[in-house]
């Protein structure tokens, strides 16, 4: 793998010697990466090449699914997250996560933000009004649905669905969004005010996205990683990845050669 180590940064995650096997099926090698805090990193390559295997490492997804194994380690704030002392619910309250599919709960867009809060064990109607509206507005949804918190989530259009869902990963004050193919299901137009939703949350989160759009991992991420076949090919500056590739099957993908 190539990879610019000359760049200095603040770290969300450091993954060491990452592999990850489904049964006897290797789906990530040796996986080597640190995630900057802050920043978007964003995980481009064909499909079935391991980018959505690897963003749910972070939050321990994986461990839903039978048969899979990890081996490596991934640090986050100095701790190994698969150590016996982390709490699951904890590291994935901390690391949130946005699907391909907006999923919405069948209730009110109150009720969707303030559902965390709730589990949790929050009961006071003034502080689940104040996060319920902050989230919404850093979800950049806030006036479309102010007047209609009351309103069935599900009759929200998918634009607004998921940034509904968005509004609901922040809600419990996160470090990380994971995102995997956000706007995958969207159209252009709800495409774009996501894209900005992305540029803006970056000021206070750490964002991981998965797309397969290169030219949206070219506009919003930082850095991009390059994956091919369970592997990080090459990981950098977005600009680094998309005009100066160190590898040829970098340059072959970015350019349209294959994929």
């Amino acid at each position: 793998m190539s990879e610019n180590n000359n760049t200095q940064f603040e770290t969300a995650f450091e993954v060491r010697d990452l592999d990850l096997y489904y049964d006897t099926f290797q789906a990530l090698k040796k996986i080597n990466m640190d995630i900057p805090l802050n920043q978007v990193t964003a995980f481009i390559g064909p499909s079935g090449c391991g980018k959505s295997t690897f963003i749910r490492c972070f939050n321990r997804m994986n461990d839903l699914i039978e048969d899979c194994r990890i081996e490596g380690e991934i640090f986050h704030h100095g701790v190994e997250i698969h150590d016996k002392s982390v709490d699951v619910v904890q590291l994935r309250t901390e690391v949130g996560m946005v699907f391909q599919q907006p999923n919405p709960f069948s209730m009110s867009v109150y009720d969707n933000v303030a559902y965390g809060l709730r589990c949790q064990g929050v009961k006071d109607k003034n502080i689940l009004d104040e996060v319920v509206e902050t989230s919404l507005k850093q979800a950049a949804i806030w006036d479309e649905v102010k007047d209609h918190l009351n309103r069935n989530a599900m009759k929200l259009s998918g634009g607004q669905q998921q940034r509904l869902c968005i509004a609901r990963a922040i809600s419990l004050k996160p470090e990380v969004i994971l995102m995997d193919e956000p706007t995958s299901a969207l159209d252009p137009i709800a495409t774009t005010k996501i894209e900005d939703l992305i540029t803006e949350l970056k000021k206070t989160y750490t964002i991981i996205i998965v797309t397969h759009s290169m030219s949206q991992a070219a506009r919003i991420s930082d850095r991009t990683a390059f994956f091919l076949l369970g592997e990080v090919i090459e990981y950098d500056e977005t600009d680094v990845i998309f005009h100066n590739p160190a590898d040829s099957r970098t340059e072959d993908y970015v350019t349209g050669k294959f994929g």
